[in-house]
């Protein structure tokens, strides 16, 4: 099953195609880039990994799942946050911590699933 995801020179799919946990070392997901301090820094897409997923077979939706890489020696480090963006950040964690029905500050960040604080929540 893993041999038909298998296309390293890209014939197939267009990109270099690998199974999954069969890339080599010098590509990396978005996410491990992150972990690295790294971005891509406008690099395209270099390689995918493919792989069957049970959870998606079942749904109706394609039971391959895709991950795309990026080639280390071209990323880039992650921009260090300015103190505007800092502010920003700030600014929008204070706006998810009001309670739009009562307008208090809760404290805590207002889940999406209920759209207010939860003592507003729970009100008859």
């Amino acid at each position: 099953m893993a041999g038909r995801l298998y296309d390293p020179t890209g014939a197939r799919y267009g990109i270099p195609t690998y199974p999954w946990r069969m890339a080599p070392e010098e590509y990396a997901t978005f996410r491990q880039l992150r972990t690295r301090g790294l971005r891509p820094g406008g690099q395209g897409v270099a390689a995918q990994v493919l792989w069957y997923s049970r959870r998606y077979r079942r749904t109706g939706k394609s039971p391959i799942r895709v991950a795309y890489l990026y080639r280390l020696d071209r990323a880039k480090p992650v921009r260090p946050m300015t103190p505007a963006k800092w502010a920003a950040l700030a600014k929008a964690n204070a706006a998810r911590q009001v309670c739009p029905e009562c307008r208090r500050d809760t404290g805590y960040r207002i889940p999406t699933s209920l759209g207010m604080c939860v003592a507003c929540s729970d009100a008859p």
